[in-house]
């Protein structure tokens, strides 16, 4: 799954996660980490370089939409070799008239993640997770650890089982 990289369990290199994923892993068993360059943090290059399938990392990504003047936010975790479907499922989970990714800045701000490693691990605790069924059920997936020089080995169940995290059919496509 990650290729030709020498992973470790997650508290052995805390240094190699953002501090809202060091807070969420912190006791949770069974993720891994890796160290990477962060040139090749995008999943196609990391996949590329690493030789770790794509089908077996995930890509977590942070949509927005306003109803009524307030602003909502999820995170959608979709296998890399699929897209969210920003418009149609999600929209319809936040209830909003048009949802988007969020912008980058503000993404990278509210998560204090940086962009290129966002993660669903330590995302602030009022967004909803909405996560594909190909990724719940996976025996583990490739993530970002919320830096672009690291990548985490998460398993699905883990993934699906998050506080606020909720499994959506037709999420991914």
């Amino acid at each position: 799954m990650l290729g030709t990289l020498a992973a470790v369990p997650v508290g052995e290199r805390p240094e190699l996660l953002a501090e809202p994923v060091a807070k969420a892993v912190a006791g949770l068993p069974g993720i891994l980490v890796a160290e990477i360059d962060p040139e090749l943090a995008d999943t196609a290059a990391f996949c590329e370089a690493y030789a770790s399938p794509p089908e077996f990392s995930a890509n977590c990504v942070v949509v927005s939409g306003k109803r009524e003047g307030q602003v909502r936010f999820a995170a959608c975790l979709v296998l890399a070799t699929t897209r969210a479907d920003v418009n149609g499922v999600v929209k319809r989970r936040l209830d909003v008239r048009k949802a988007s990714f969020a912008p980058m800045d503000l993404a990278v701000e509210l998560t204090g993640m940086e962009y290129g490693g966002i993660t669903p691990l330590g995302l602030p605790a009022d967004w909803p997770l909405l996560v594909a069924p190909e990724v719940a059920a996976a025996e583990a997936v490739v993530i970002g650890s919320g830096i672009r020089g690291s990548k985490l080995a998460v398993p699905g169940a883990l993934l699906a089982g998050l506080p606020g995290a909720e499994v959506v059919e037709n999420l991914a496509r």
